[in-house]
Formats: C-alpha cells, sequence, structure tokens
C-alpha cells in the first residue's frame, strides 16, 4: 500500500453531536409521547449521520484511489487507469464539506481547504480534501509513474 490516511472531521462531527445533546435534553423535556417519539427518530438520525460522516479515510494502492467516509458505507473506488494526473490544490470555502459538486467536478471534503485534484483521461476532474495534500499528490503520482513504467 503506498498511502493510507484517516483524516477526522471534528467540526462537523461536533456539530452533529451537540444537536444530538439538545435533542436528548428535548425529548427529556417535551411531555407528550408522541412529540418525544419524533425527538427520537431526529436524534437517531443526527446520529447515522455522525457515524456516516465522522471521518475520510484516502487509500492509494497499486491498482486504485479509494475513499471511504465514517464507517465505510460511503466510499468510492477510482482506479488509476482513469487518472492522468493528481495535483494539489485549495477549495474556496463556500465549496463547503461533505460530496458537493463544484465548478471544477465533484469533491469529497471532511475539513480545511486543502484538496488534491485528480484529472481523468476524458479531461474531467474530481477534488479529495486533506490536510496533506503533497503526500497524497506523491503517492498517487508515483503509483501513475510505476503503471506507466509497466
Amino acid at each position: 500500500m503506498a498511502y493510507r490516511k484517516r483524516q477526522v472531521g471534528y467540526l462537523a462531527t461536533g456539530l452533529i453531536l451537540g444537536i444530538g445533546v439538545i435533542l436528548v435534553g428535548v425529548i427529556l423535556s417535551v411531555g407528550e409521547s408522541g412529540e418525544r417519539d419524533a425527538m427520537a427518530v431526529a436524534l437517531g438520525a443526527f446520529s447515522m449521520l455522525a457515524l456516516l460522516f465522522m471521518s475520510l479515510t484516502v487509500t492509494v494502492d497499486s491498482s486504485s484511489v479509494r475513499l471511504s467516509f465514517g464507517v465505510g458505507l460511503i466510499r468510492r473506488r477510482i482506479p488509476l487507469e482513469r487518472i492522468v494526473s493528481a495535483s494539489a490544490v485549495r477549495n474556496s470555502w463556500w465549496y463547503g464539506l461533505g460530496i458537493r459538486l463544484t465548478p471544477h467536478g465533484w469533491m469529497w471534503n471532511i475539513h480545511g481547504l486543502d484538496a488534491v485534484q485528480l484529472t481523468y483521461s476524458n479531461g474531467k476532474h474530481f477534488r479529495i480534501g486533506t490536510a496533506d495534500p503533497e503526500s497524497l499528490c506523491s503517492a498517487i503520482n508515483d503509483s501513475l509513474n510505476r503503471i506507466q513504467s509497466e
């Protein structure tokens, strides 16, 4: 394996869990059982969001770039054969977090503005948010060079 990093989204997870704590307080203070049930469902939804989007793991191996959010239910595999190059870029703050369609193509991001932009052979782009764009770029480009030299 050439590269594997897990980036935790402390801000997003903290906000989601904070809302969960508020919902627990509301559930405990609400008198009606129907309202309590509705709040419990909302608490479950926010807990699921926290599990699904608490981190982003990026793995580069000899055949692909793999991305996985949270516990791994949301994931993507990008074959290296599809990728022409990888370069470090900086996202605008308004691109946001999570899975987004930006002016530069799709982006998966958990925290911060730094990213690696993959350029596909068809000219399209895909951005991966990362705290260490240089290392991720290097790992992807090294794997691409190995494939081309074979």
